[in-house]
């Protein structure tokens, strides 16, 4: 039963391996990719759409306002009851009578209006309306911005499904040495010529080895599910390969490494300034002339659903915001202090921007050195064991001093292969700052 049991596990696990579609992918199909379905993209284009009909509602400032009512009403107050009857226009001789204007009887009165209100000339919504469109166009930058940003995150991801890919590679190479090593030391120990100790030093190599693949074999599938993740695609049961493996790009010979100030997220900043300029504007406007047109239709019955008796009333209004309480003065000094605010941010924003681009450049200059000495030591330990593999062959080496020297090469290839990676990613890095 158990190993029936252990049969099953082992179908099931492979089973579940094999299940798994192998998606081949290249740097070029990455970077050609829509980035229209990526989330933060989406978010970011929410946010501009939401500007964007926030700024609808500056239509106000040119169009009519249009109101309909219909109401009822019943009273017996002079003056009202009176104004009642000659809107309905059935004003006679008896109205006249002082008793009647005194003492009324109750009157029923059905009204419908008709109001429009024309603005035509308001200069603090004109500002208003500039600011809007400004903030709109502020943050269709920002989108911008956001699918360079996505479009990096892309290229690292994509370098580190190649990292994976090729530690993988590595492990599984230093396996094959070890298993060969393993058959002459198995050899020697039959023949009675070492210990067993030397045996199980092998067999605790090939486990860290396995124990290494298995972690690569996780980052292979984390590396495509955030690629998978930045499409927003379905990453079930699919992982992918890239067609390309990991390689050094060269050397930097670029020597212009000044801030782009017509980079995207600076660009977004510095028009943002024109937005607060703009509502301090407003806010000054606001004790401008402004000039508005009204009208209205009306009719009356002291009866429902009829419209016997009817009037209009149209006319313009020119006014002045004399004194608000300070409050207009207030909102001015609100504008000028976030206008003072935003300028200070923009300086320490493009001042933090270039310091970025320095530090990234020192990045990638790091990163070429790295790759320069790490190939070294790769080069220098794979020569010593080879060296030591010869000595070994002879007799004039123990086991111990091949397994460390194997060791040792194994993990200076993994540090290289890191080094390549760390570089390209500072390169890709580098390229987003100066776009």
């Amino acid at each position: 039963m158990k190993k029936v049991f252990t049969f099953i596990i082992s179908t099931s696990f492979f089973a579940s391996a094999f299940s798994q579609q192998t998606v081949m992918i290249s740097r070029a199909e990455i970077e050609s990719k829509s980035l229209d379905e990526n989330l933060q993209v989406k978010m970011a284009k929410s946010e501009a759409s939401l500007a964007q009909t926030e700024l609808l509602g500056t239509r106000a400032m040119y169009l009519p306002n249009v109101t309909a009512s219909y109401t009822f009403t019943n009273t017996n107050n002079p003056l009202m009851a009176f104004g009642s009857k000659l809107n309905q226009e059935r004003i006679t001789m008896m109205d006249f009578n002082p008793d009647n204007l005194n003492s009324p009887k109750s009157i029923s009165n059905f009204g419908t209006k008709v109001e429009v209100q024309q603005p035509i000339i308001n200069m603090d919504a004109v500002y208003q309306k500039k600011a809007g469109q400004i903030k709109a166009d502020v943050l269709n930058i920002k989108t911008e911005r956001t699918k360079e940003y996505v479009q990096f995150e892309l290229k690292k991801a994509y370098m580190m499904l190649q990292l994976a890919y090729k530690m993988k590679e590595t492990l599984e190479n230093a396996k094959e040495t070890t298993l060969a090593n393993k058959k002459v030391i198995d050899n020697y120990f039959k023949n009675g010529m070492i210990q067993k100790s030397e045996v199980l030093y092998m067999d605790v190599r090939i486990s860290e080895i396995d124990s290494q693949i298995q972690l690569t074999d996780s980052n292979i599938k984390n590396a495509s599910d955030y690629l998978y993740f930045l499409l927003n695609e379905d990453s079930k049961d699919k992982i992918l390969k890239p067609t390309e493996p990991l390689q050094y790009n060269g050397n930097l010979v670029e020597n212009d490494f000044s801030l782009n100030t017509s980079r995207k997220d600076l660009e977004a900043y510095n028009k943002s300034l024109e937005a607060c300029i703009l509502m301090i504007k407003s806010s000054k406007a606001k004790f401008l002339p402004k000039l508005n047109a009204f009208g209205s239709w009306e009719m009356y019955d002291n009866k429902i659903v009829q419209f016997d008796a009817n009037g209009y009333l149209v006319g313009f209004q020119l006014s002045w915001n004399v004194f608000d309480g300070l409050k207009s003065k207030s909102e001015q000094e609100k504008y000028k202090s976030e206008l003072h605010k935003a300028q200070t941010e923009i300086e320490q924003y493009t001042k933090q921007s270039q310091l970025e681009l320095n530090k990234a450049v020192r990045s990638v200059q790091d990163a070429d050195s790295k790759v320069t000495f790490t190939k070294q030591a790769w080069e220098q330990s794979r020569e010593a064991y080879r060296i030591k593999k010869n000595r070994y062959d002879q007799g004039l080496e123990k086991s111990a001093d091949l397994l460390s020297a194997e060791t040792l090469m194994s993990q200076k290839e993994l540090e290289y292969q890191q080094a390549i990676f760390e570089h390209n990613t500072a390169i890709a890095y580098l390229e987003f700052l100066k776009k």
